[in-house]
């Protein structure tokens, strides 16, 4: 013989609610935060790679210049990846003032032609004479 539930029905499921505009704005995928990440990453590898005169000019916070600053000393490549990685992270917490103004000064400095890095001439172009001895 079967026994008797011993739990009550369950009442039907209710209707799903939709996000209406009225509601709260929905929090960034998970995906677009990396990319949002990554973008900051790449933007602290061209402060990187400035010098020390054209950080000056940026007026940059101090936590992140001096975190520009370290990565710039570092030559072992984990450890100045790890400060990337950092600098990154202090890049996200910034106002976003903060961060239009140093995307700004770094489009422009681009726009200009000065380039992130100077050019010392160390670059080799292969000249038509080597090319016909042979």
């Amino acid at each position: 013989m079967p026994r008797p539930p011993t739990q009550e029905p369950r009442p039907p499921p209710t209707a799903i609610p939709t996000a209406d505009a009225s509601d709260a704005p929905l929090t960034p995928s998970k995906s677009q935060r990396k990319r949002d990440a990554h973008a900051l990453q790449t933007l602290g590898i061209q402060l990187v790679a400035l010098s020390a005169a054209q950080l000056a000019r940026l007026d940059l916070p101090e936590t992140l210049h001096e975190a520009v600053l370290a990565a710039q000393r570092m030559r072992s490549h984990g450890a100045r990846t790890r400060q990337l990685q950092y600098i990154g992270k202090v890049m996200r917490q910034l106002e976003p003032g903060v961060l239009s103004r140093v995307r700004a000064a770094l489009t422009a400095r681009q726009a200009d032609g000065q380039g992130l890095e100077p050019d010392h001439g160390g670059g080799h172009v292969a000249s038509s004479s080597s090319q016909r001895n042979r």
